[in-house]
């Protein structure tokens, strides 16, 4: 049957007749970083992080606010004067003209007595305005606040990168965790083909006379297991097919055929160069290299409180009622400043809290550093030591499969007994899978070295200088 090959976004082709999709590692990488959602948080956080630094660079810009109030008062708003201050002088003038007048200085007692009211303003006020505030000096509180949002948006970044290089480990476990299951599924369909065809000797053979019935016995044991393990490999290549397409987001049930190669390097970059690569690419040393910076940006605020804060202010009522503008001016305009002289010394507990906090950040990087140099070690080693079982399983395969074909022939001439050709299948598989578990072993080791040393994207560079299975 004609087979009809849908090219999809990613250039891998679909078999409609078999619904196979054939994807690199590559072409699986940028799946996932379609549709991960661990890198769709990752990205938010980012946008988060810009938000932040937006706010904290709104304290360069005036503040305007309005307000309206309405008061009722439990009495008028008036100056009340006496008129005995000036009724008194008026007295003392007329008694110096005419000393024994009486009518007079009575009717300037009288009106001495009263007081002279003036309202400025009813029981009921009502005022709506506006208030601008504008910072020009802080001591440097927004420099520092800004850098510090800066920092804060390249933290969400690093934060980015490390999930990314995460999701890149686990792609890298799965997809060749599938190649993996997938060549060892073959292995052991070799293995079952060629038991099942020594299993059919064995019936001609004793049929001849040529072995006893416990030999074919023997042979059909060792058949029947093998295909036993032959159906646990594929139900494990299942269980990795769906693992897979949960990372990728893929919803269809095709199967999944990688076609990257397992693979290892003949030579590897001396590991000098991934320690010095770690120093600078790393991105938890990269995350607390921009913590201590926050925290250094943090001691100079807190320092500048030292320094008084200067602001411009207005004021402009836009609406009075019962307010006089003589009293009371619609327009104010002026300079002023706050300056905290005395705190309860809050303001040193704070600068010591954040020094320490500098000191703790500086002291956690170098303890990374070293954690990370364990790490690199660690995996180098793995990766050496999967060259090694490499080099020395490729002469034991050889090997092998040269025993398993004298063993054959001379199981056919009847030199040989059942024992003796199932024993030697049984090692060639066995030294087959190991050869390929080392395969598997160096590529995740690789994927997490280059991720520890914070380049995993250079997993596709080494990859291109492999020495494939």
């Amino acid at each position: 049957m004609k087979q009809i090959l849908l090219i999809i976004f990613l250039g891998a082709s679909v078999s409609a007749t078999a619904q196979i999709l054939s994807l690199s590692f590559d072409d699986a990488l940028r799946q996932m970083q379609q549709g991960n959602r661990s890198l769709k948080i990752a990205d938010k956080g980012i946008e988060t992080a810009r938000t932040e630094r937006d706010k904290l660079n709104a304290l360069w810009y005036p503040s305007l606010q309005g307000a309206g109030t309405f008061v009722h008062l439990s009495e008028k708003i008036e100056v009340k004067q006496p008129l005995s201050q000036f009724t008194d002088p008026a007295k003392d003038f007329v008694h110096n003209l005419v000393p024994d007048d009486q009518f007079i200085s009575s009717i300037l007692d009288q009106i001495g007595s009263h007081t002279l009211a003036f309202p400025l303003a009813p029981r009921n006020l009502s005022t709506v305005g506006l208030t601008a505030e504008w910072i020009v000096f802080s001591g440097g509180k927004r420099i520092r606040a800004g850098k510090i949002g800066n920092a804060m948006i390249d933290i969400a970044r690093e934060n980015r990168e490390q999930t990314d290089a995460t999701q890149r480990v686990l792609l890298a476990e799965s997809y060749f965790g599938l190649r993996l299951a997938q060549e060892v599924v073959r292995v052991r369909q070799d293995t079952y083909n060629s038991l099942k065809r020594h299993y059919e000797n064995a019936l001609k053979l004793e049929a001849a006379g040529m072995i006893d019935k416990a030999g074919r016995l023997f042979a059909q044991v060792n058949m029947d297991e093998a295909q036993r393990s032959l159906e646990a490999s594929q139900k494990e290549t299942a269980v990795l097919q769906n693992a897979l397409r949960t990372l990728l987001n893929i919803t269809d049930t095709c199967s999944i055929q990688p076609v990257s190669p397992l693979f290892i390097n003949a030579v590897l970059p001396a590991k000098e160069e991934f320690l010095q690569t770690m120093q600078t690419e790393n991105y938890t040393v990269n995350q607390l290299q921009l913590q201590s910076h926050i925290a250094k940006q943090q001691l100079r605020i807190e320092q500048s409180g030292y320094l008084p804060d200067i602001a411009v202010f207005g004021k402009q009522t836009l609406y009075a009622h019962g307010i006089q503008s003589n009293l009371v001016p619609r327009t104010m305009i002026g300079v002023g400043f706050t300056w905290n002289l005395f705190d309860g010394l809050a303001r040193e507990k704070r600068i010591r809290q954040s020094k320490i906090a500098q000191q703790t950040l500086s002291i956690g990087q170098e303890k990374a550093k070293d954690d990370l140099s364990v790490g690199i070690d660690k995996l180098y080693t793995q990766m050496q030591k999967a060259q090694d079982n490499v080099r020395a399983l490729n002469t034991t395969i050889e090997l092998s499969e040269e025993l398993v074909r004298i063993r054959k022939k001379s199981f056919t001439e009847g030199m040989a007994t059942s024992t003796e050709v199932i024993d030697s299948e049984t090692m060639l598989a066995t030294v087959r899978v190991a050869r390929l578990a080392a395969y598997y072993e160096y590529d995740v080791a690789l994927m997490n070295l280059l991720a520890l040393c914070g380049t995993p994207e250079e997993f596709g560079k080494l990859s291109n200088l492999r020495v494939e299975n």
